[in-house]
């Protein structure tokens, strides 16, 4: 049985088609729960979550996305409510000016998804870095430059305009250069 069978019998209310969904995508989604809340615990709770909407919600799935994107955005609004609800200040926010440096003194970004795997030393500096984004920050850079999505997917995800989606991958690549620039330099 092919994905759009399996939707809409779950639509239905098919317990197995549901139970397959939710099988399907389990991994997903607890990865990229994991990937933005950066946090064991809040990622189940927000993969329990995702999946307890997609339960309630899913005969509001239209079919017009790929379900893996509608469940990103469940993803994605879960984590922002639970970052909020958490009234962590632990944040940098990169609406502040003083927060980006002047983009002629960051230097390129030589660092490639093949180094970070192989350096673990590295990997944590970046992991600490993206820890330190704001969440809109972080699911935007998440969606884009992890997942690999495209511009606009993302946008459709985050319920945002793609210039607006630009400006926030821009700002957090910027970020975590500079992070990455400053911690690589004392090393």
């Amino acid at each position: 049985m092919d994905e759009k069978e399996l939707i809409e019998k779950a639509q239905k209310g098919d317990r197995k088609a549901l139970t397959e969904l939710v099988k399907i995508y389990e991994q997903t989604v607890y990865n990229f729960s994991f990937k933005i809340c950066r946090n064991k615990e809040r990622a189940e709770h927000t993969m329990q979550e995702t999946f307890l909407s997609m339960i309630k919600n899913l005969h509001q799935f239209s079919g017009d996305s790929k379900l893996s994107t509608w469940l990103y955005r469940v993803v994605a609004n879960h984590c922002l409510m639970l970052a909020r609800s958490e009234n962590k200040y632990g944040f940098t926010s990169l609406d502040d000016d003083e927060a980006l440096i002047d983009e002629k003194h960051i230097a390129e970004w030589k660092v490639t998804p093949e180094h970070v795997t192989e350096n673990n030393e590295l990997k944590q500096i970046l992991d600490e870095a993206i820890q330190k984004l704001s969440p809109e920050y972080r699911i935007v850079f998440m969606l884009r430059d992890v997942e690999g999505l495209s511009t606009e997917e993302t946008a459709k995800i985050v319920d945002l305009s793609i210039p607006a989606v630009k400006s926030r991958l821009h700002r957090a690549r910027a970020f975590l250069r500079n992070e990455l620039n400053k911690r690589l330099a004392y090393e």
